[in-house]
């Protein structure tokens, strides 16, 4: 056991973005962090997924259109969003709560907790960013939302307006016919464009090379290729965590293990309802012209995250399980999601292709806070699609937690105990 701070020990296990966000507000916090890792430190979810850092994705998945796309992919395998059903009780439970939850009155009751946690972590980002100088291709450039049909343009005003209405969440509309001269990447012919400016990007594997090897600087240790294989527990307290590595204790232990959380249920006593949502992308040599701005593409439902001499399309959301592979169709399919809308969409030189399992919650907020029945334990997961946009929030928010202090956010609405 390392020797003990005045704050005390932590061990974090989970060594994604979450992880990293945690041991580095416990330890301004004063406390002596340890982050042990199955695999390699920011090497999953963390690793190559688009870099979208959106104060605008204030709305939950469980919007009402979404339990119909859900039903309909049942029976179209190739579909963007994708249910594979499955042979499992906790599966079916997670979709019926789901489900139930795919109300516009629903939606607006979780949106609010998802912006405090978006609005937080820009915050923290920029501090950071500022007092770091983390090299990580930060862009304050926003999001643009493009349309290829006149259509979907209509139907996402309606949204825009609820997020303008409701949460003073606001996009600049762009005319089609301008979208070439705001960014020559765009073909001519589209519908239009929302452009929102409150968004920013980075490229997450070097935000999370430059995190880490600054924590290190600082005494924080990484434990790399070491798999948690059991937790012992006894008066309502972690007395030890048994890993590859040996046996491991400290004052508290932060579980930020993402996809993985719910196969902890067991052994932490309390229910996690998580399941993967598994998603792809694709890295290329940049395309002449690229972007200049990260895109989504609402319409075929894939992103666009231009780097300094790299592209990344991403996308999907399958519900399949623990799957490790990375069918030749899907990453065909981001390529051409991206053709009716770019100049040129792709480029033959690939340097990368990628899954990872985003970790998804039924009621889309994140699990923070302390585990029910154990008083040195702590959930930091199920970030679903916004893990990158909420690590520095949610990290503060923790520290804060296991330090007693009073936290910047309620932590009501991310307390494990919501589902007992």
């Amino acid at each position: 056991m390392t020797e003990q701070t005045a704050a005390g020990t932590v061990i974090v296990v989970g060594g994604g973005i979450i992880g990293i966000a945690c041991a580095h507000y416990l330890s301004d916090a004063g406390f002596q962090v340890t982050v042990i890792e199955r695999k390699t430190i920011a090497g999953a979810c963390s690793h190559a997924n688009c870099g979208f850092i959106v104060p605008s994705h204030v709305l939950p998945l469980t919007e009402p259109a979404a339990l119909k796309t859900a039903l309909k992919s049942l029976f179209t395998p190739r579909a963007p969003f994708r249910v594979r059903p499955q042979w499992d009780f906790s599966f079916w439970k997670w979709m019926w709560q789901f489900g139930r939850r795919c109300t516009h009155k629903q939606m607006l009751a979780a949106a609010p907790a998802l912006k405090a946690m978006l609005d937080l972590s820009l915050h923290e980002y920029r501090r950071l960013l500022e007092q770091e100088d983390f090299v990580c291709e930060w862009r304050d450039a926003g999001l643009l939302y493009v349309f290829q049909t006149e259509r979907g343009l209509e139907e996402y005003r309606q949204t825009d307006r609820l997020l303008t209405e409701h949460f003073g969440v606001a996009a600049r509309e762009i005319p089609g016919e301008t979208l070439p001269a705001f960014d020559p990447a765009l073909k001519p012919g589209l519908a239009g464009a929302f452009h929102y400016t409150c968004d920013a990007s980075l490229k997450p594997d070097l935000l999370a090379a430059a995190w880490t090897a600054r924590l290190r600087e600082r005494g924080v240790q990484f434990q790399e290729a070491c798999e948690l294989t059991g937790v012992t527990h006894a008066g309502g307290k972690i007395t030890q965590l048994e890993t590859s590595q040996g046996e491991l204790q400290a004052d508290a232990v932060v579980f930020a293990t993402g996809a993985w959380s719910p196969l902890l249920a067991e052994q932490l006593g309390c229910a996690i309802p998580i399941l993967p949502g598994k998603g792809y992308s694709v890295t290329m040599a940049a395309p002449d012209p690229s972007p200049r701005y990260p895109m989504l593409f609402p319409e075929h439902k894939v992103g666009v995250c231009p780097f300094e001499n790299r592209f990344r399309l991403g996308s999907m959301m399958e519900f399949t399980g623990y799957d490790t592979s990375i069918p030749e169709y899907r990453i065909q399919q981001l390529r051409d999601s991206a053709r009716p809308y770019l100049v040129t969409p792709s480029t033959e030189t690939e340097y990368e292709r990628w899954y990872g399992w985003r970790p998804m919650t039924w009621d889309s907020l994140p699990i923070i806070g302390r585990v029910p029945r154990l008083n040195n334990a702590w959930l930091a997961a199920g970030h679903n699609m916004l893990g990158m946009s909420m690590a520095p929030a949610t990290g503060k928010l923790i520290a804060q937690l296991v330090s007693s202090e009073t936290p910047d956010l309620d932590p009501l609405p991310y307390a494990p105990d919501r589902f007992e």
